[in-house]
């Protein structure tokens, strides 16, 4: 475990200690908000976007990997020649090893979304442990070796996650820009008129592709890039966009 200044620890521990009087003094709604903020939470690190001038944004995917989406959505960033971060679950990299090496292989980034995709709120320090160290050990075995961040599933985290993820000096990654939450009825052009009047420099873009019902969100991803990159963006991973960013 890292060991901060004396001084340090004890900022930490006493901003710690205020929020969480707060959060216990609201009640309910107070740990639904912190379970599901975007931007904070009680210990380590979390990024939903990169303070930034330059125009960089990380494209990033959720779920997965499922054959009805995967290679399709490797083929559309391959023609745009966009490198992304796949945010897998173990369970369905175990079932699906190959997409898992085919992603790995077209040098994209791979990241730690759980092993079963179960809300991770009031739960123990070993299921934490074990939904992380499983899903990573299948990232490995799928030929990824760089930095492994952590999304929660469903951006969900309370105690025990974050205090793993930040004894183990991992980073907890949001986003800041979401437009297929539920793209049903939602054709491709407005998740890219959405996509594209949200992302600032430094944004953060989550898309969930690989599933059979996101269709709408496939045909999305080569027109976001075309658009973007007519506004001067360039693409990065999330570890390039937090590198850029000094953490």
């Amino acid at each position: 475990m890292r060991l901060l200044p004396t001084g340090a620890r004890a900022r930490r521990w006493t901003v710690v200690a205020v929020a969480a009087s707060l959060v216990l003094s609201s009640g309910a709604w107070g740990l639904s908000a912190l379970a599901n903020a975007r931007t904070f939470q009680l210990f380590g690190g979390l990024t939903s976007r990169v303070e930034t001038d330059e125009r960089v944004v990380a494209l990033t995917f959720d779920d997965g990997p499922d054959p009805a989406g995967t290679r399709p959505v490797l083929d559309v960033l391959a023609a745009k020649g966009v490198r992304a971060t796949f945010y897998l679950t173990g369970r369905e990299l175990a079932a699906q090893p190959g997409l898992g090496r085919e992603i790995a292989a077209a040098g994209h980034e791979l990241g730690n979304h759980s092993y079963s995709h179960e809300r991770m709120v009031f739960v123990s320090p070993g299921r934490v442990a074990e939904e992380v160290e499983r899903t990573d050990a299948l990232i490995r075995e799928a030929g990824y070796t760089g930095e492994i961040t952590f999304r929660p599933p469903n951006g969900k985290k309370l105690f025990a996650l974050p205090r793993y993820l930040d004894e183990h000096h991992r980073r907890t990654v949001t986003w800041d820009v979401e437009p297929d939450s539920a793209d049903a009825g939602v054709g491709a052009e407005e998740l890219v008129a959405a996509t594209v009047e949200q992302v600032r420099p430094g944004s953060i873009v989550l898309l969930h592709a690989m599933y059979p019902a996101r269709a709408r969100t496939r045909e999305a991803i080569g027109p976001v890039v075309d658009r973007l990159r007519e506004r001067g963006y360039r693409f990065a991973t999330v570890s390039e966009l937090l590198a850029l960013g000094g953490r």
